[in-house]
């Protein structure tokens, strides 16, 4: 990974335009290609950035301190620094992944083997289906063939949202499972992780443990 501390200014162009006026900013390259450039108000959500695959091209002669970054569709992303405050590369290896905590990987588990919870007619491809970014939680097949991909968690927050949304971004390069849908799948679901999901085409499955587990709700019932 390449971490450069620069005052710049960026220029988007492409399906729209969008400009960055000069100011300082850390700009991550990483080993995927990808470029994206970061405030230091923003949490983990970059103020740009270009997904791979894409190539950076860095300008010489008059164009030197002009760094293009161009994508397949041929947008482009110009950042044109000023100042060099910072410019190191780290070599971090190959990450190992998250580890659930134990209700996430027990859910993970009970949804593979009861993935009729998803509906009707659903079949399971693998668990932990690999990506270039990490695994997939489950990958299935609904009752018309489509190729689905679930992200599970204990508690469904928008981050799990945007995670489920970059897996889904690398899954459908892939001419084999195109087209695939997401599942956002979770115990409970904050109303803005729900937003988000629907806003994407995600959907959304709340998860009963007890019920997927076999165990019977001890409250009274009138029945």
């Amino acid at each position: 990974m390449r971490l450069v501390i620069a005052r710049c200014s960026v220029d988007y162009a492409g399906r729209l335009t969008a400009h960055l006026p000069s100011a300082p900013r850390l700009i991550l390259v990483k080993a995927d290609g990808s470029v994206s450039i970061h405030a230091d108000d923003r949490a983990y959500k970059p103020l740009n950035w270009m997904s791979p695959p894409c190539t950076l091209k860095e300008g010489t002669g008059e164009e030197e301190g002009v760094w293009t970054v161009i994508n397949k569709a041929g947008e482009k992303l110009i950042i044109t620094m000023e100042e060099v405050l910072h410019d190191s590369s780290h070599e971090l290896g190959v990450d190992p992944g998250l580890i659930k905590d134990g209700v996430e990987a027990h859910l993970q588990e009970l949804l593979a083997d009861r993935i009729e919870t998803l509906g009707d007619g659903y079949t399971l491809i693998r668990r932990e289906y690999p990506t270039a970014i990490g695994p997939v939680d489950i990958l299935c097949r609904d009752a018309d063939g489509k190729t689905v991909a679930v992200e599970i968690k204990r508690r469904g927050e928008i981050d799990g949202v945007e995670q489920l949304t970059r897996y889904l971004e690398l899954l459908n390069r892939d001419p084999r499972l195109a087209p695939v849908r997401g599942v956002f799948a979770a115990q409970e679901i904050k109303p803005q992780a729900r937003v988000l999901a629907t806003d994407r085409g995600i959907g959304c499955q709340v998860l009963d443990y007890d019920a997927m587990r076999g165990i019977e709700d001890d409250k009274l019932r009138l029945f």
